[in-house]
């Protein structure tokens, strides 16, 4: 009985000789001992193949031949092996004959009824019992007929396996009466079956998030996997009762082109999966960053000057995956429109000459309407932004938009009407997002940018960019069109207002599009993707100034979200800098927008609330610069006295003598009314005064009226210095799981510290919304802090496992900065648990005192900056105790690195 996706297979001697088994067997005594010499003797032959690049189908296939031989022979020795209402059969993967190193091997033994084993149960349990002995992975039932049906009935899994089981031994009518009881005549009709497996489908590419884009896929049953293909198999089978994916082609479902796209990805797909058995020595289908690099190398793919081999690797999954998916879309649409809507009454309604929807899809009025008009493979993208009540593309367009993409060349990309109907595109007020995603899956846009084309599939081997490049920029686009909406407004109101005012929306589309496409070809890709966007934008008949704007917010992406995390966004003259490189309010309004949906857009781990105030105080205090003009720079000391005067102000209004007050600041300096901001400087003053002379330290933690953190706490600590406060401070954070996303240390004339941290939970959760983890936290630092001399050990958690295929060496640079009269310690680490506690240990042992810290975790990777000066305060001028804090972390940081 023949069964989809099985070959027959040639006799193959090196791998299981007959004659020579049946030597071993006389020479063990055993038959069980025989099979598991010749299994490992065949296991080693497939494994060298494989290692030479020989065909993967043949591999797999032979390694289910082999198997096969070698359990019939270990059935024959079984009594019931004569009895003709016993069969044992091969279901699931081995039941296609596809077997893996580790693949589970899928057994049934048939029963033709109830008591059909009768005088056979010792036999059965042997014959069961041998095979897990011998180390296979097996997955067996015993069942009669009737439970078969019944079971399948209830279970669509179940009549899955057994629509591919094959005979291995016994008589093969009793496989085929079980064939045709399970059948869609009597169970599981086409629609029925066809119904249950989409739902199935849908269900299982949710978990993975309906993307083929994950960091560490899952090859087997994520989107454009593996079962995809299968299932498009089973369907096949189940409605036209086909052998084989190929037979499609004869029934109009399927193009030869497309049956070798199918075919090629599943083959390469086998390839992964095999070489991730031999590496991992399981049955693993997650390509784990464990397992990249190793499976990279296994299939032959080498580093170049550019780009890494793991990162050539992946780009060919996804692009695979990428392709597997698309062609699973088509298919299924196409028996939709056979087998559940055959029968619906079709209602058409003409768009125009070219364009028609029928049953709510678009399609074409005739086949060569691309080849008469290549202009509609663009037009029909415009038709359904401006159509919302359209649902999609029909199956039978979708394959034609397909074939004739080649037609998308330079000819295409000069004529006038294709540049204007892009454009108009582009200003479409209507799911650009859908479309530029339609576009990109059916192969248009990749050929109307070539740029963009290039980066289907680019991944970066991190933790921080979790998309590929050209899944990151549709998702960027997503979320600038996400911010004209009004349910965005609260989480990113900024951004909210600028949209609505911007003139050319369309041109921070295309800064969107561009602004990572110059990856993938080393050197700097922001300068490369300016150049390619600036191009494109004279090239679509845009003024120079808006192609001048574009190509500044490209080669600037990185400006805004650099600056607030690794700047003082406090301090004028960071802001007066920021502000000349930006210029005017138009160019700010852009570069925020482009900023926060780029951030969104890279991992959504990475935005939080401390990020966007941090934005939103830049944004705010550069249009402030702006307005007051550059040629009139704000100084530090009129901060300084506006924010003392704002908040006396409050403090007077709350009743609070201001002679106290004037007390209390008289001791602090500059720095603190710098940073902080005139409501924290009320609420602290106010806070210290109601401490008075306690000896305990006061902790506030809380948000503050300026900022709003979304999750992000800030932690006030008022205490006497201690040089080791710091230490002590992080790592009774530390201790609590909390990750530190700022710090802020003044200490004042009078010897008291004014720290201000802000914490943030690893998992995420907002810390102000459960109070009783508030008073968790303000405990364990006050009596972690009462004597900071015995502070808390560092807690060494055990880290994530996907940070352990980093290697990032420490980096470290120091350098002066004579106005602040400030070391600057720039920090550059592999991430861990308990990084920041380490470094604070260290400066306390090398007697240097911190006083500000911007923190920024990207991914695998942190970039922290630390403002230090020597034990007295002063700037490290003493080249050899640089040199020697440079070595002490480098030593320490890289030495917990690899133990952990």
């Amino acid at each position: 009985m023949k069964t989809p996706l099985v070959t027959e297979l040639d006799h193959d001697p090196e791998l299981f000789d007959p004659a020579r088994f049946e030597q071993a067997v006389a020479a063990s005594g055993s038959v069980a001992l025989a099979f598991r010499q010749v299994m490992e003797q065949a296991d080693a032959i497939l494994n060298q193949r494989f290692r030479q690049l020989e065909n993967i189908k043949l591999i797999i296939r032979r390694r289910a031949w082999v198997m096969d031989q070698l359990l019939k022979r270990l059935w024959s020795e079984l009594s019931c092996a004569r009895c003709p209402d016993i069969a044992l059969l091969a279901v699931g993967g081995y039941g296609r004959a596809e077997l893996h190193p580790h693949s589970d091997i899928d057994l049934m033994i048939l029963l033709r009824r109830e008591n059909s084993d009768a005088g056979y149960q010792e036999d059965l349990s042997t014959f069961v019992t041998q095979l897990w002995d011998l180390g296979l992975e097996v997955g067996h039932s015993v069942r009669t007929l009737e439970q078969c049906v019944n079971l399948a009935r209830d279970d669509i899994t179940i009549a899955t396996n057994l629509l591919e089981s094959r005979t291995l031994c016994g008589d093969p009518s009793l496989a085929e009466e079980m064939q045709t009881l399970t059948g869609p005549e009597h169970i599981w009709d086409p629609r029925s079956f066809f119904t249950a497996k989409c739902t199935e489908q849908i269900a299982r590419h949710n978990k993975f998030s309906n993307t083929e884009y994950n960091l560490e896929p899952d090859i087997k049953s994520a989107p454009g996997g593996l079962r995809d293909i299968q299932n498009i198999g089973w369907v096949a089978k189940r409605h036209f009762d086909i052998q084989r994916l190929s037979d499609l082609i004869s029934f109009g479902f399927l193009t030869a082109d497309e049956y070798d796209l199918l075919n090629s990805g599943q083959l390469f797909l086998w390839e992964v999966r095999y070489a991730l058995h031999l590496i991992t020595g399981r049955g693993e289908n997650r390509l784990l960053f464990d397992y990249q690099r190793a499976v990279a190398e296994m299939l032959g793919y080498r580093d170049s000057e550019a780009v890494l081999a793991v990162e050539k690797f992946m780009k060919r999954y996804y692009r695979v995956a990428l392709s597997i998916s698309q062609l699973n879309d088509m298919l299924l649409q196409h028996f939709d429109e056979a087998i559940l809507r055959a029968d619906e009454p079709e209602l058409i309604t003409p768009i125009n000459r070219r364009f028609q929807v029928r049953n709510g899809f678009i399609e074409v009025t005739h086949e060569r309407v691309f080849q008469h008009t290549p202009s509609a493979l663009l037009e029909v993208f415009l038709i359904l932004a401006q159509n919302e009540q359209i649902e999609g593309i029909r199956a039978s367009t979708i394959r034609l938009i397909r074939d004739n993409r080649h037609r998308v060349d330079e000819h295409f990309r000069n004529d006038i009407r294709n540049i204007s109907l892009f454009m108009e595109l582009l200003r479409s007020p209507n799911k650009i997002y859908t479309q530029f995603y339609r576009m990109k899956r059916y192969g248009i846009l990749g050929n109307y940018i070539p740029t963009f084309g290039q980066v289907i599939g680019q991944m970066q081997y991190d933790l921080f960019h979790i998309y590929t490049v050209d899944a990151h920029s549709l998702h960027v686009l997503r979320n600038l069109r996400m911010f004209r909406h009004p349910d965005v407004r609260k989480e990113f109101p900024i951004c909210h207002f600028i949209v609505q005012r911007i003139p050319k929306i369309e041109l921070l589309y295309i800064a969107g599009l561009f602004h990572d496409l110059g990856k993938g070809r080393g050197g700097d890709h922001s300068e490369l993707g300016a150049v390619d966007a600036y191009n494109f934008c004279i090239h679509h008949r845009l003024s120079k100034w808006d192609a001048n704007l574009v190509a500044w917010l490209v080669e600037h992406h990185l400006l805004m979200s650099i600056t607030s995390q690794k700047q003082d966004v406090s301090d004028p003259e960071v802001i007066h800098e920021f502000a000349t490189i930006v210029g005017d309010q138009i160019r700010l309004d852009y570069l925020q927008a482009l900023t926060v949906a780029d951030i969104c857009a890279t991992n959504p781990k990475l935005w939080n609330g401390w990020r966007g105030a941090l934005l939103r105080q830049l944004y705010t205090e550069t249009r402030r610069a702006l307005r007051r003009g550059l040629e009139n720079p704000g100084n530090r000391e009129d901060w300084i006295e506006e924010t003392k005067d704002r908040a006396l102000a409050l403090l007077t209004n709350r009743k609070i003598d201001t002679d106290q007050v004037k007390a209390i600041w008289e001791h602090l300096g500059d720095d603190y009314f710098l940073r902080e901001t005139y409501g924290d400087v009320a609420r602290h003053t106010e806070a210290i005064l109601r401490h008075g002379d306690r000896n305990e330290p006061m902790v506030l933690i809380g948000k503050t009226d300026e900022r709003n953190y979304q999750g992000a706490a800030e932690v006030f600590i008022y205490t006497r210095d201690a040089p080791n406060l710091f230490a002590a401070t992080v790592a009774a954070l530390n201790q609590l799981n909390l990750t530190i996303a700022d710090a802020k240390i003044i200490t004042s004339a009078t010897g008291f510290s004014l720290d201000t941290y802000i914490i943030l939970e690893e998992n995420g959760a907002h810390i102000g919304d459960d109070p009783g983890r508030v008073r968790e936290i303000r405990d364990h630092l006050i009596q972690a802090l009462q004597d900071p001399e015995a502070y808390p050990d560092i807690v060494h958690r055990r880290t994530p496992r996907a940070l352990k295929n980093f290697n990032i060496p420490t980096e470290v640079v120091i350098s002066n900065d004579i106005e602040w009269q400030h070391t600057v310690l720039e920090l550059v680490a592999l991430d861990r648990p308990g990084l920041l506690a380490e470094v604070g240990c260290i400066f306390l042992e090398h007697n240097v005192l911190i006083h500000n810290a911007r923190i920024a975790t990207l991914g695998e990777r942190v970039e922290d900056v630390f403002y230090i000066t020597d034990q007295n305060g002063e700037m490290i001028k003493d080249p050899e105790l640089c040199e020697q804090l440079k070595s002490a972390l480098k030593a320490k940081l890289d030495q917990t690195a690899q133990q952990t």
